[in-house]
């Protein structure tokens, strides 16, 4: 009974960290596809797909740093990895396929591919960034 109650707890901290660590590449992507589709895109639509995003990254960045075997700080190790740069090949790669999936314009069409890569890319640039200075701290 414990440890499905440890399991249960888990998968509620997933949902509650990527649902919060969401919002902001939400912001990020929607300001991006709003500039590169030249069109409102619907912004609940944007955060959902970047919901699935973090919840498949999160799962896929806890399975390279467990394969590289660096869970704890420091995680410079991991950033160096090529494991680590695989799952975030992986991870663009779900992050496009989320967003141009699940996101329309206000017109009801779907948005481009090239907008949804852009889109990822700068989201995967800023939180890269972000993350390279945390790990220097």
């Amino acid at each position: 009974m414990t440890s499905v109650l440890t399991l249960l707890s888990s998968l509620i901290w997933w949902v509650l960290f990527s649902s919060v660590g969401a919002v902001l590449p939400a912001v990020i992507a929607w300001m991006v596809l709003r500039w590169s589709e030249r069109a409102p895109v619907v912004f609940n639509r944007v955060y959902l797909a970047c919901l699935v995003w973090c919840l498949l990254t999160l799962l896929i960045g806890a399975m390279a740093a467990m394969h590289v075997g660096v869970t704890r700080a420091p995680f410079a190790p991991l950033i160096a990895s090529g494991t680590f740069r695989a799952s975030l090949v992986l991870s663009m790669l779900v992050g496009v396929v989320a967003l141009w999936r699940l996101i329309p314009r206000v017109d009801a069409r779907r948005i481009r591919v090239g907008s949804a890569c852009v889109a990822v890319a700068v989201v995967m640039a800023i939180a890269f960034g972000f993350a390279t200075t945390m790990a220097s701290v």
